[in-house]
């Protein structure tokens, strides 16, 4: 018994003493990481920007651009760049156009008694907000088949305005399908003449006429429009439009039966066909006033040396083997371009 506990308790002691010495040492930090946590060591000098010297700019494709002024260093700013949902990639004055409808002339040529023809011109804002007028000319003489009335409106004018909106404003300009709205009125005056009433008490017909009234009459139109380029400039497109009264003239004999620009009273579904001839309004995008003014407030930018070590100043391109004489220097050594002076 006293030869066991001779061994362990040397045993014992031993792992005491290797417990110990094997806890870890902590050393306390001095520098918080605060301190530290904005600095990049990878960074090299001269990369970190200063915001101060920073100028905001918007491209003609609605990117933010920032420029140091200094340096002249251009780079989007990402920040912006994710803000800007979905991103415009047509610049904001695309193209302009002018339609024709021939839907109208040609219901008027098979035989329809009202109704003369219509323009419309449009502005494409970043291929995919689309402001419209149209303006046109309406006319009624029309006698039902009982030859008991004849109903005349004299040439009037009508108007609308509004706006179309592509669906695939991200994709091939010369191919549209919108959607849209207007709001439509005309000023116009009406008559109803030889009204004959069947034969009364006395079996003798009744012959009277209603006088030329003045009405403004207002609609609404909701439609869906699709237009291909054919051949150059040249588009052809349909609409198909859903039209309700907003408001019109009471007058003491009742009221419109057509209302130009609209057709018959009871209508509620119109249609167009028309021939668009557009044209392409890039060269009128430049920058605005606050933009200019960014730009004049940089100064001359220093030249940009490329990869086969030229050196290019505005439009200008000047070669370094053109400093004259072979150049002695070796791979090792840098070669330094000046920027070119504008005398």
């Amino acid at each position: 018994m006293k030869r066991i506990s001779k061994i362990l308790l040397p045993l014992i002691a031993l792992a005491a003493v290797l417990s110990a010495t094997a806890q870890r040492r902590v050393t306390p930090i001095d520098t918080p990481a605060t301190a530290t946590q904005h600095i990049n060591e990878n960074k090299a000098n001269g990369d970190s920007i200063d915001r101060s010297r920073l100028v905001e700019m918007t491209d003609s494709r609605g990117n933010t651009i920032l420029v140091d002024t200094v340096t002249g260093t251009e780079f989007v700013d990402t920040l912006a760049a994710q803000r800007v949902v979905p991103k415009m990639i047509y610049p904001l004055l695309h193209s302009a156009s002018v339609s024709f409808d021939l839907f109208t002339p040609a219901t008027r040529a098979f035989g329809t008694k009202y109704g003369l023809g219509e323009i419309a011109a449009e502005v494409n804002l970043h291929n995919r907000y689309i402001p419209v007028v149209e303006i046109g000319l309406g006319q009624a003489n029309t006698t039902p088949d009982d030859n008991n009335y004849t109903y005349r409106t004299p040439v009037s004018p009508f108007f609308r305005i509004g706006m179309n909106y592509n669906f695939l404003y991200q994709s091939n300009p010369d191919y549209l399908i919108m959607a849209g709205v207007r709001y439509g009125f005309s000023p116009f005056k009406y008559e109803v003449t030889d009204i004959t009433q069947q034969p009364g008490y006395w079996d003798e017909p009744m012959t009277y006429s209603i006088p030329s009234q003045s009405v403004t009459a207002g609609y609404f139109q909701i439609l869906l429009a699709l237009r291909v380029r054919v051949f150059d400039n040249v588009s052809l497109g349909w609409s198909v439009r859903y039209q309700s009264l907003l408001h019109d003239t009471d007058t003491p004999y009742g009221n419109a039966w057509y209302i130009p620009g609209y057709g018959p009273r009871n209508r509620s579904i119109n249609a167009t066909f028309a021939v668009s001839y557009t044209v392409s309004l890039t060269k009128f995008n430049k920058p605005s006033e606050a933009t200019e003014q960014a730009l004049e407030s940089l100064g001359d930018i220093p030249p940009v040396t490329d990869t086969d070590n030229t050196v290019t100043d505005g439009n200008e391109k000047t070669s370094a083997e053109t400093t004259g004489g072979d150049s002695d220097t070796t791979d090792n050594e840098t070669i330094t371009e000046q920027p070119l002076s504008n005398q």
